[in-house]
C-alpha cells in the first residue's frame, strides 16, 4: 500500500480537532482534490442541501439560455411579474432592470430571505415558524412586493438577493419552456454525471431518494421542513460531496459554459463583505482582506451557503474543495477550515514545486 501523503494527515488532524470542538454536530463533510490528493472526511456519501451553492447553477443555466446578459429583463417576462418589486422614491424602475444586475446582485431589489421588511417577519422566520408550508415563487415575490421596499436603483448598490434569483428562475422557464428542475436535470445534472443531486421537494435524484444530512437553520433542525421549498432557484438543490465536485469539474473545463462564459462568471466586481468578491454568479475568495498574514494564498472562485456550505475551485494548486458544516452557526469555523486547507495546500506546493503528476488518495476518517 503507498504511504499516506503528509498533507491528508495534517488535513486529518485540523479536521479531526473540528469535529471535536462540533460536538453533537459531528464530523463536517469535507473532499479536498488536488492532481496529486484526494482527501474526504466524514460522511461522503450522505446528500445534503447546499443552500445558495445552487445559485451557481442559476447562473449556469442563464448563461445556456441568453447571450447578452444587458437584456432587459422586463421584455422577456410576462406583464406585472415585476410590478412593485424595483420602487424607490415612487419610481418604478423594473423597465431598466438587465440579467446582469440580476446575477450580479446590482439590481436593487430586496431579498425576501433575511432582508429588512416594512412590518413582520422575514421568509426566513416565517420558515421556521411555518415548517409545513409549500412556498411557491410567486409566493417570494408576492412576499417582496408587498413586505419590502427595493434597496437601491439599478447598477447603484451590490445587496445580495435571494428574491432576485427567484426572478432570475421564473426567467429561465419563460426563455425555456421548462420546470426549473427539469432543466437543471437536463442540462447540468445528467451531463455532469450527477445521479444523487435533484432540487428538493421538486425532483428526485437519478438514484433514488436518500435521507440528507442534519441542515441547522439557527437553532432549529430544518432538512424535514417543507419550508426550505422557499430556496427554489436561490438554492434548493440536494447534492453530495462528489457530485459538487464533479459539477466544479464540468464548470471549469468548458463543458457547461465557454471559456468566455466563464471568465464572466469569475469578473468580481463587487465585495460581499470583507474577503468575498461578487462576479456574476461566482464568488471569489480574497484572504489578505480576512488578515494580512494570508495575503499569499490563491483566490478560489465558487460559492458558499448559508448553511456554511462552501464549492470552490482555486486554479493556483488546481484544487477543488467542497465542505459542509450544515449550520447557520458554522460559517466562521467553516472559514477557518477553507483558510487551513489553502495554507496547507499551498505551503506542499512549495515543498514540492515540481512533483505534481503522481496521483495518491487517502480518507480521513472522523473519530468512532
Amino acid at each position: 500500500m503507498p504511504a499516506r501523503p503528509p498533507l491528508a494527515d495534517a488535513l486529518t488532524t485540523h479536521f479531526d480537532r473540528v469535529t471535536l470542538r462540533r460536538v453533537s454536530l459531528g464530523a463536517p463533510q469535507v473532499l479536498v482534490r488536488t492532481p496529486e490528493l484526494e482527501f474526504s472526511y466524514g460522511d461522503r456519501d450522505r446528500p445534503f442541501h447546499v443552500a445558495s451553492i445552487g445559485k451557481v447553477a442559476t447562473a449556469v443555466l442563464m448563461m445556456q439560455l441568453i447571450d447578452d446578459l444587458d437584456t432587459r429583463v422586463a421584455h422577456l417576462l410576462p406583464r406585472g411579474t415585476l410590478d412593485g418589486l424595483f420602487v424607490v422614491n415612487d419610481t418604478d424602475h423594473a423597465s431598466e432592470v438587465t440579467v446582469r444586475q440580476l446575477l450580479d446582485h446590482t439590481s436593487g431589489i430586496a431579498d425576501y430571505f433575511g432582508g429588512r421588511t416594512l412590518s413582520g417577519p422575514s421568509v426566513k422566520e416565517l420558515m421556521l415558524a411555518e415548517p409545513d408550508r409549500f412556498w411557491h415563487p410567486v409566493d417570494l415575490l408576492d412576499f417582496t412586493r408587498t413586505r419590502q421596499r427595493a434597496v437601491a436603483e439599478p447598477d447603484q448598490r451590490f445587496e445580495y438577493s435571494d428574491t432576485g434569483y427567484i426572478v432570475l428562475g421564473l426567467l429561465i422557464e419563460q426563455l425555456s419552456g421548462r420546470q426549473f428542475h427539469d432543466l437543471l436535470n437536463e442540462r447540468i445534472f445528467a451531463p455532469a454525471g450527477m445521479d444523487d443531486s435533484y432540487l428538493m421537494l421538486r425532483s428526485a435524484a437519478a438514484k433514488g431518494a436518500r435521507a440528507i444530512a442534519p441542515a441547522w437553520l439557527d437553532d432549529t433542525e430544518v432538512s424535514a421542513f417543507s419550508s426550505l421549498s422557499a430556496d427554489w432557484s436561490g438554492g434548493g438543490i440536494v447534492s453530495t460531496l462528489d457530485d459538487l465536485a464533479r459539477f466544479s469539474s464540468a464548470l471549469h473545463s468548458g463543458e457547461l459554459v465557454s471559456a468566455s462564459q466563464l471568465a464572466e462568471m469569475q469578473r468580481a466586481r463587487n465585495r460581499f463583505r470583507p474577503g468575498i468578491h461578487y462576479g456574476t454568479g461566482l464568488m471569489q475568495v480574497r484572504f489578505h482582506e480576512f488578515f494580512f498574514t494570508l495575503r499569499g494564498l490563491p483566490r478560489p472562485t465558487g460559492h458558499i451557503g448559508v448553511l456554511a456550505t462552501h464549492l470552490f475551485f482555486d486554479p493556483v494548486n488546481e484544487a477543488t474543495i467542497v465542505m459542509n458544516f450544515g449550520s447557520t452557526r458554522e460559517m466562521v469555523r467553516s472559514f477557518r477550515s477553507l483558510i487551513q486547507i489553502e495554507a496547507l495546500l499551498t505551503a506542499e506546493a512549495k515543498r514540492h514545486p515540481r512533483q505534481r503528476s503522481a496521483s495518491r488518495s487517502s480518507t480521513g476518517r472522523a473519530p468512532g
